[in-house]
Parts: structure tokens; sequence; C-alpha cells
């Protein structure tokens, strides 16, 4: 592997964990500025082969998608593999992240714990590599109520 690719490589994963970053950091001006202005973002919570439950396109209209996390008491994205496919300034790929949302529901303290994969198509703009497409596919969810730590 050259110089040159493994600093992409490595820029594209940074892309990656800034996203997740973001998401529990509940920075959503930071994660749309991770995107293309003309961006290209599409959300499966069905599965792959469903269809869309967002279909969105250019940057500012992520906001609402990535201000909904603030329902959320916490979140934390855990991200997992990814495979990078490298072709000049752009480049395709596919990410695995778990990730978990912490809530109260009627009093009950619950958590919903889900797998997430995402196929992305970068562009490399001015230097930095960018997300130009996202597409976020729930592969499955479990919600659990939360059980109180036990007394000292």
């Amino acid at each position: 592997m050259s110089p040159e690719e493994a600093e992409n490589r490595l820029a594209i994963r940074e892309l990656i964990d800034a996203y997740a970053h973001c998401a529990d950091t509940r920075d959503a001006d930071g994660q749309k500025a991770l995107f293309t202005t003309d961006t290209h973002f599409v959300v499966y919570m069905e599965g792959e082969r469903s269809d869309p439950t967002d279909d969105l396109h250019g940057r500012e209209s992520l906001t609402p998608v990535f201000e909904n996390l603030n329902t959320y008491e916490m979140t934390m994205h855990f991200n997992g593999q990814s495979t990078v496919t490298i072709d000049g300034t752009g480049a395709t790929g596919e990410s695995y992240t778990i990730a978990h949302h912490l809530y109260t529901e009627d009093g009950t303290r619950k958590i919903m714990i889900a797998s997430l994969r995402y196929l992305d198509t970068f562009s490399k703009l001015g230097g930095s590599w960018y997300f130009a497409e996202r597409k976020l596919i729930l592969d499955w969810s479990e919600t659990r109520s939360m059980t109180a730590p036990p007394a000292a």
C-alpha cells in the first residue's frame, strides 16, 4: 500500500468515526459538515430491501435527522469493520455500527440497540474526504427495559 493510499484510508476512517462522535455529542452542525453540499442520504429502517423511510438531498436536509437524536438521553455508537475501495478522488465503502440509544418511557428506562450498516460513496474535495452519499440500513434492533443497579 502506498503512503498516499494509507493516508486516504485513514482519512476516510476518521470521517466515519467523526460521524459517530458528532451523533453522540449532538453536534448536528458538525455532522452535516461531513457531507458534500449536494449529498444524498437514504435511510432504510426496515432493512436494505425495503422502501426508504427517508430520502434526503442536500446537506441542509439532514438537520431533522441529526436533531432527532435529541429525543434520546444518551447514545453511543460503536464502529466496527469497514471496507473501502478508493479510485482517485472517489471511494465507496461499507461500514458496520452497533448503536445504543438510552431513553425513558412511562417512567421506565429503556435501551434500544441497533445493528446498522452504512453503504457510502465518498468524495475528496480540497484535500478532505466527505460523504457524497450515505445509505443507513437498520439490519435489526432490540429494545430492553433496564433494571436499576443493586443497592450498595
